[in-house]
């Protein structure tokens, strides 16, 4: 414990209990010396009984040395749960040799009936008291009404969240809207109100004609715009798929991708860079670092907190298209957009980040596109899957961007690839492996929830929009 200054000491009133939760004891530097006393204690010749001698006491003293470091327990005691059941008549039984397996048992002892007990999963994060500060009431407008409230959710919203005015569309819906909601076009003309607003929306409008499908870190990345114009102008302009091969994109009002082949190379690819030591390479090797990780996550008995996922100006130079120097010196058409390695893939350069969610069109590298354009021409079914691609398409494009993104590792740090052998072993190890794991890859993919707010992922954007 001493030799992390960010953990606390603890302390087991019942250390062979694995159940005993300990208190904690806080990390304070000092300048204090370290004392050996001893206390020697003479006693006199009593010459008379009747006399009481008072013996004679001595005190030494030694400097052993100086401390740098002590640990204050200054919090309380947490609940201490024993293993014990209470029988019929009140008496308390241990259940501790019932319940603890302390050496290699049979199966019999698996399945003995026992009476039932729950340790607590967590204790409480805070040792120490603290004031809590109730909110006021909440003093609305003249004629404010509450937001209706499903029966699912037994917690009421403070305000009513401001709507977008998107449309969504499933995968399985038979019709697609061909036109915008009204309240999404006097949103967006009641906002749109000087010729810079204008301008970005004909700018959308034209990207939306050139092609009819797009990721919101695409649009970023071509124009400028406020991300708060946006969300009011993507209603404006387009509906939002939630599910099959186009999910989370934005697809132009009248253009049904289902009914149109050549929209395959508009379908969405969720990539992830593969990272574990049967890659190669461990994860804090990994040039790309994690934005968040549950490596970072601090226990109670750690002093320090994890640090905030605020922007911070470096971010801003990585995720803008100019330089911090000449920011603010930038006019308004560049202000807000992204780099193109936002949403475009290219040979011998890493993603920005471990989880990209690319459109297959984006991906420039001829032989990716040799894997998309395999059965061009033939296509005879649009599946929720696969969209217009052969099956397991996808799979077979993540192995081969993995396979040249350990190469773009091996490149830079080629001491992590040292007991590798040639690049022929790797893309067999490579194709073992990605068949190996090829259903949990799909239960990946499926389970996927997007993170909150960042320019990493081509996010579900429903919260935005309802």
């Amino acid at each position: 414990i001493y030799a992390d200054p960010a953990k606390r000491l603890e302390l087991y009133f019942r250390p062979k209990d694995p159940y005993c939760h300990p208190v904690c004891a806080n990390r304070f530097p000092t300048s204090t010396m370290l004392l050996k006393v001893r206390r020697r204690t003479k006693k006199k010749k009593q010459l008379d009984i009747e006399e009481q001698i008072q013996p004679e006491v001595q005190f030494e003293m030694e400097i052993l040395g100086t401390v740098t470091t002590v640990y204050k327990f200054q919090g309380m005691s947490d609940f201490q749960y024993l293993a014990m059941h209470s029988g019929p008549d009140g008496k308390q039984t241990s259940m501790y040799d019932k319940v603890l397996m302390l050496k290699p048992e049979k199966e019999e002892f698996f399945h003995r009936e026992l009476p039932l007990y729950i340790p607590p999963p967590i204790f409480s994060r805070l040792d120490t008291p603290v004031d809590y500060f109730y909110r006021p009431d909440i003093q609305h407008r003249e004629g404010y009404n509450n937001p209706q409230v499903s029966g699912e959710n037994l917690v009421g919203l403070s305000r009513a969240r401001r709507p977008h005015n998107a449309i969504f569309v499933n995968f399985d819906d038979e019709e697609i809207p061909t036109k915008p909601l009204d309240a999404a076009v006097q949103t967006w003309k009641k906002v749109c109100t000087n010729p810079v607003d204008k301008k970005v929306e004909e700018e959308l409008r034209k990207l939306f004609e050139v092609r009819p499908v797009w990721s919101r870190n695409a649009v970023k990345a071509n124009i400028s715009v406020h991300p708060d114009k946006l969300k009011l102008l993507l209603p404006y302009l387009a509906y939002y798929m939630l599910t099959g091969p186009w999910r989370s994109l934005w697809v132009r009002f009248g253009y049904d991708p289902r009914k149109h082949p050549e929209a395959k190379i508009y379908q969405v690819l969720d990539f992830r860079i593969r990272c574990g030591m049967k890659y190669g390479y461990a994860p804090n090797d990994m040039p790309v670092k994690a934005k968040r990780s549950t490596y970072n996550y601090s226990l109670p008995i750690t002093v320090k907190k994890p640090v905030s996922h605020t922007v911070s100006i470096h971010d801003l130079k990585q995720g803008l298209g100019t330089s911090g120097a000449s920011a603010a010196k930038n006019p308004a058409s560049s202000r807000y957009k992204l780099k193109e390695s936002i949403y475009i893939f290219r040979e011998g350069a890493l993603p920005p980040y471990r989880q990209m969610f690319y459109q297959l069109c984006d991906l420039n590298v001829e032989s990716l596109q040799k894997i998309i354009r395999r059965n061009d021409g033939t296509e005879s079914e649009c599946t929720e899957r696969d969209g217009w691609c052969l099956p397991k398409t996808s799979d077979d494009l993540r192995d081969s961007m993995s396979l040249m993104i350990k190469q773009i590792i091996r490149s830079t740090r080629p001491a992590l690839f040292s007991s590798t052998t040639s690049s022929e072993d790797g893309k067999e190890q490579l194709a073992y492996e990605s068949g190996e794991e090829e259903d949990d890859e799909e239960e990946e993919e499926e389970d996927f929830k997007p993170s909150d707010g960042s320019e990493n992922e081509m996010e579900t954007e429903i919260l935005d929009y309802v």
